[in-house]
């Protein structure tokens, strides 16, 4: 009991510092990013916190499984460097005696990283798309700010306004640029507003000047009006199209397996497997040389996370592309690296060495071993 009790209290400490470090870095790499999107105007500067939220809650299951295994091995490590793990062999206690303890305390966090790839990933990804679709499709006025060039939604007009009077839902010093139909234009006005006409919007400008011409052509048409108005592009949805495989839920990955389904589904599972294999990697790899260095051996165990975490997220694009079967993948894949963490523990375990086979020499018959010796 005290054995099992003093690894989850230590266990418990190590990953909730891990997992805090771990979140802070990865949401300041969100930040970043978010603010890249809002920048280049894919997604709308109001809800960048909104959308850094989603995206974390994506990134969540390799976090913890990260956090996870870092934590096993910094623990297990440190007992080796402290000569506990002597006091806990001497006990009675062999290695693989760790592995009750440590799933016992991972199990929830296992549980949470199977969840949150199964149901939670597709999930966000999918509020994410929706918030990008809903910000791409709005009307071409609502892209409009003043003092800002802002292109539409459909990329064949320009738009430009001084002030924005929002209470009357006009605008003074408006310019457009538009190439339309083989024509471009350049339309100037002193103040414009918006009118609803049905399921359409347009734009009356009031007192202005319009430039118009054929494109390859040196003909120009000068206009001047009082009042003109123009349509804006409709804020309707577009057509619909195949959704990503990894915005449907597990359920219809299942129902519909198409290589891209398939591939998405391993993935899927692939971290959950991936999370209960590391657990097993972690009582494995866990040593220390006392009279070396402390970071030779975490390092090599943080490029066993990059390199299986790496294999998992090719074995997506394998599957698409038809270079292995999503059963073989899964099997090959995890079972193997489960396969090869149990009989590296159980070489530890049972302290197996591997030796060369000692050389028997062979003696003619009738030949002693003192006729070997020198002769004197």
């Amino acid at each position: 009991m005290l054995f099992q009790s003093s690894i989850r209290k230590e266990l418990a400490r190590s990953f909730g510092a891990t997992l805090v470090v771990l979140v802070t870095i990865v949401m300041t790499i969100v930040l970043i990013r978010t603010l890249g999107q809002a920048s280049r105007g894919s997604i709308s500067p109001q809800d960048v916190m909104l959308f850094m939220a989603y995206s974390a809650l994506g990134r969540l299951p390799t976090i913890l499984t990260l956090s996870l295994f870092i934590a096993m091995v910094s623990t297990l490590s440190r007992m080796y460097r402290d000569s506990e793990m002597v006091v806990w062999f001497t006990s009675g206690q062999g290695l693989g005696g760790f592995l009750k303890p440590l799933f016992r305390f991972a199990w929830p966090v296992l549980l949470v990283i199977a969840l949150m790839a199964l149901f939670v990933w597709p999930w966000a990804n999918q509020q994410t798309k929706d918030m990008q679709n809903r910000y791409a499709q709005r009307g071409d006025l609502n892209r409009v700010a003043p003092g800002q060039f802002q292109e539409s939604s459909s990329g064949n007009r320009v738009f430009f306004i001084d002030r924005d009077l929002a209470s009357e839902q006009s605008s003074s010093n408006v310019f457009i640029a538009a190439t339309e139909k083989g024509k471009s234009s350049v339309t100037t006005a002193r103040s414009g507003r918006i009118e609803t006409r049905g399921d359409a919007q347009f734009l009356m400008l009031e007192k202005g000047q319009r430039l118009e011409n054929v494109v390859g052509q040196a003909a120009l048409k000068i206009s001047d009006f009082e009042e003109y108005g123009t349509r804006t592009g409709d804020s309707a949805y577009l057509g619909e199209r195949t959704p990503e495989a990894k915005l449907l839920s597990t359920r219809s990955l299942i129902k519909e397996p198409t290589r891209s389904n398939l591939g998405e589904l391993a993935w899927r599972l692939g971290l959950a497997m991936a999370a209960v294999n590391f657990v097993i990697l972690a009582v494995a790899l866990a040593s220390v040389n006392p009279r070396g260095g402390r970071s030779g051996n975490m390092i090599f165990v943080l490029l066993t996370f990059v390199v299986y975490n790496n294999l998992v997220n090719l074995g997506q694009s394998w599957i698409f592309v038809g270079l292995i079967s999503f059963t073989n993948f899964l099997v090959v894949l995890h079972g193997g690296v489960l396969l090869l963490g149990l009989l590296w523990l159980s070489k530890r375990h049972f302290n197996w060495v591997l030796r060369p086979a000692r050389r028997v020499v062979r003696r003619p018959l009738g030949v002693r071993d003192t006729d070997f010796g020198s002769s004197s």
